[in-house]
């Protein structure tokens, strides 16, 4: 199999090389010699005060580069995504619909706010204060407007027919570079947004210094910076907070806030500030980063290295998305939205609660028919798996060029760099199969080299033989492959055969250790302590599937109940983790001494009795005991994957949404199990994540079912911060639990599994999440519970069906709720229906 693997594998890397020629000669060919009227137009202007045709080209090539790249967005800056300043912040974004038309929102659902079918196409954005601007596709006219796309264009009449390369939006200015198409390319313009017509020049805001040609432009309260071809920074307006006065460094593009530039350096990817200082320590000095944006008191940058942001200044650190990868992102006040690398869908942080975007797709970047530059990659949708997204620009001919990452994150290796047509690929350690990554893995690194090595001087001139080669190292590599596997299958044929005539015999041999057979597993079986304590009580099918257990057994197979084996502790006691003799790994739980003080050994028999018969997939099982010298321990299956408490709180990786439902619907069928078939039936009283385990297959196990048997029917003992949540209100008047408490447990389990918060956050607002979601859910929100730690699938219907069954589950009146069996068919009943 493994052979056959790298046949395909060599397929497939025949089809990538044709592939990378193909693209190659595409951008090749997208380049134009200029006609013969341009030349003499070029020729014309040397002979004057103007640049030179040589320079004028070189400009012009930077000028459309600094288009593509996704530098910077934010306040005063230019690209896919932006925002307007002020009180009533508005976001907008060009949607990745292959039309470029633009979709805005504001605060509450403002009705400024539009969808992507309505608007202009436009090729850039760029937001001010309570405007916002844009670049037309294809004429690269301005356009400016200042609560919504239908309203009057508020460029000057001047201006509105010149094309430019770049545009940035400030307070209450614009500025504009104009494109290669002009006859003075690289000179800029600015005008006003509360007159008619620019300013005077005698304005230091609108008159740039003298022979000025820069290749990209921000603008802020009072000031405009732009950058030339060098990466010098120039900066022009009002010199009060020491704007105009820039640092001497080389960038690769900057971006501005209400009163101060951030950059990232040429060289180094770093970033610098300057202007009003504030809040704005930059947290990680060495960080590299691809993109910038600028709010009015803070900026945020993603990251290099794995495309995570970071935010510094004044701003609410802990909202931050964690291990979620950006493509662009842009600021307002206090809110920063962005567009998630995985699936294009945009997410907001900072005090975002009043913000809900939409749920369509967006544009990653700029479009552009140029070559990417070195370390980047052509963009290409079909990676995110939707079929009927085929391109997100309007003109078949341009593409968008993003940065590559380079490292991967916690948990993940990389298995393929960053190539021309790809980013970086990187795999979870779970996959791993081979030195190289064994030892990244080891360590939980995030990978032992970045997705491209840094370039020395002689690699940046000659960024096309280093792609060239990719291709032909990749075939090279899948070829090594292929022998190998053919080796391994060669290995596979000679000696299976010798393993299953071995597996026949009375013995059976595994890489040379000697495995008891069957038959003297059983003899071996016979012979343990385990088997030699009877249960007198138990039926005969009982002891089939009970085995009672000495104490000292238990005690090697715990390390004698040492703390590094302890699993978790409970209202029982507490849970530890167990090799028996036989290599079998089994959960075991050992009561606490207030539960032996409190109950007897009748007690005890008769909660394993009912124990015994709860037989069900979706149910941890029992599978033995021990009563002895006043121990009381029950051995349960082990479930390796741990609690769901475990992947949404706990640190541990997170749960994809198909897997989300599937838990849901286990866990749902368990506890209908201890509802309806049960004998008698069963009220778990104690439902919650940290009681729903999850086995080698990932699937639901609902535990700790057995603690609520016995007589006691209050409170589950002991409670922690936060368990009151899952208590059904109900049960304070009747004094009672029933089933529908249960549903009511359950409902809250399903929020928590829709929003990866916790049932008590103090985080939030209101802390409780039934007090924070229903009212959201209600008024037809349940879009902004969804968890956006997890990529959104791109049909999200039926996580805000799952919600709707989370509201009804926990409707303060039990009679509104629906019974367990209901909430199980509804699930699957999505389940089957689905379509991501």
């Amino acid at each position: 199999m493994f052979g056959l693997s790298g046949l395909f594998g060599i397929r497939v890397g025949i089809s990538f090389l044709f592939g990378t020629v193909t693209a190659q000669y595409a951008i090749f060919a997208s380049f134009q010699m200029p006609t013969h009227s341009e030349q003499s137009q070029c020729l014309s202007l040397s002979g004057q005060s103007h640049l030179p045709c040589i320079q004028f080209w070189c400009i012009t090539a930077l000028i459309l580069i600094s288009c593509m790249v996704n530098g910077a967005q934010g306040y005063g800056s230019m690209a896919s995504i932006t925002a307007s300043f002020g009180e009533e912040s508005l976001f907008c974004a060009i949607a990745a619909s292959g039309k470029q038309q633009v979709m805005c929102w504001g605060k509450n659902s403002s009705s400024a706010a539009t969808d992507a079918t309505s608007g202009p196409s436009l090729a850039a954005l760029s937001g001010g204060r309570e405007f916002i601007c844009g670049l037309k596709v294809g004429t690269f006219y301005p356009m400016c407007w200042r609560s919504n796309l239908t309203g009057t264009n508020l460029v000057p009449l001047s201006y509105q027919n010149r094309r430019y390369s770049h545009i940035a939006s400030g307070q209450n200015h614009v500025c504009g570079i104009r494109s290669s198409s002009d006859a003075y390319p690289g000179m800029v313009d600015c005008w006003s947004m509360q007159e008619k017509s620019p300013k005077t020049s005698s304005s230091a805001l609108f008159t740039p210094p003298s022979n000025l040609s820069l290749i990209s432009v921000v603008a802020g309260d009072d000031f405009t910076c732009g950058l030339n071809q060098e990466g010098s920074a120039i900066c022009w307006g009002s010199p009060s907070n020491n704007i105009t006065t820039p640092p001497q460094d080389k960038f690769e593009s900057i971006v501005s806030g209400s009163n101060h530039v951030c950059g990232i350096l040429k060289e180094t990817a770093q970033v610098k500030c300057w202007g009003e200082s504030m809040n704005l320590i930059i947290p990680y000095q060495q960080t590299r980063y691809m993109a910038l944006a600028g709010g009015a008191k803070h900026s945020c940058g993603i990251r290099l290295d794995n495309h995570a942001v970071e935010c510094w200044g004044s701003f609410n650190q802990s909202s931050i998305p964690g291990s979620v990868g950006f493509l662009a992102i842009a600021a307002s006040n206090v809110v920063t939205c962005g567009i998630r690398e995985a699936n294009l869908i945009v997410d907001c942080w900072g005090s975002a609660s009043d913000y809900d975007p939409p749920l369509q797709l967006c544009s990653p970047g700029l479009c552009s028919n140029q070559p990417c530059p070195v370390n980047h990659f052509l963009f290409n949708v079909s990676v995110l798996g939707l079929p009927d997204l085929m391109t997100v620009c309007l003109n078949k001919e341009e593409y968008i060029c993003s940065p590559c990452a380079d490292n991967c994150p916690s948990g993940f290796f990389l298995s393929n760099p960053c190539t021309q047509t790809s980013d970086r690929v990187c795999t979870s350690c779970s996959l791993c199969q081979n030195s190289s990554c064994q030892a990244v893995c080891a360590d939980g690194s995030h990978g032992p080299f970045s997705a491209y090595p840094p370039l020395n001087s002689q690699q940046q001139q000659q960024p096309n033989l280093i792609q060239q080669k990719q291709p032909h190292m990749t075939l090279a590599k899948i070829l090594g492959v292929s022998i190998s596997g053919a080796f391994l299958l060669a290995f596979i044929v000679c000696f299976v055969p010798c393993l299953i005539r071995r597996k026949r015999g009375q013995s059976q041999w595994f890489f040379g250790k000697r495995k008891l057979g069957t038959e003297n597993q059983q003899t071996h079986n016979s012979q343990t302590s385990s088997t030699a304590i009877t249960a007198p009580w138990l039926t005969a099918n009982d002891l089939i599937r009970m085995q009672a257990f000495r104490l000292a057994e238990l005690r090697d197979a715990t390390n004698g109940f040492k703390e590094f084996n302890e699993l978790g502790r409970g209202s029982y006691g507490f849970v530890y983790k167990a090799v028996l003799p036989d290599g079998r790994q089994v959960a075991v739980k050992r009561a606490n001494a207030a539960r032996r003080i409190h109950s007897n050994s009748r007690d005890f028999e008769a909660e394993l009795e009912v124990l015994c018969k709860l037989r069900h997939g979706n149910l941890v099982n029992l599978l033995g005991y021990c009563e002895e010298m006043g121990e009381r321990l029950l051995v349960y299956e082990f479930m390796p994957h741990g609690t769901l408490h475990d992947h949404l709180h706990g640190g541990l990786s997170p749960l994809s949404w198909n897997l989300r439902l599937k838990i849901s619907i286990q866990a749902a069928r368990g506890i209908e199990y201890l509802h309806k078939d049960a004998l008698p039936p069963v009220v778990h009283r104690d439902i919650k994540p940290s009681n729903i385990l999850l086995d080698a297959e990932w699937g639901a196990r609902v535990a700790d079912f057995g603690l609520t048997i016995s007589g006691d029917k209050g409170l589950p003992s002991p409670m922690h911060e936060g368990d009151a949540v899952y208590i059904d209100p109900d049960y304070y008047k009747s004094q009672s639990f029933t089933e529908k408490s249960d549903v009511y447990s359950f409902g809250v389990v399903l929020l928590e599994i829709l929003s990866g918060r916790k049932a008590y956050d103090t985080s939030f607002d209101p802390s409780n999440i039934v007090q924070w979601a229903v009212p959201l859910i209600s008024k037809g929100k349940s879009a902004t519970i969804l968890d956006r730690i997890v990529d959104l699938p791109r049909n999200v219907e039926p996580l805000l069906r799952i919600a709707d069954i989370a509201e009804l589950s926990v409707r303060f009146d039990p009679n509104e709720r629906p019974t367990m069996s209901d909430v199980a068919a509804w699930l699957e009943q999505l389940s089957r229906n689905i379509s991501w």
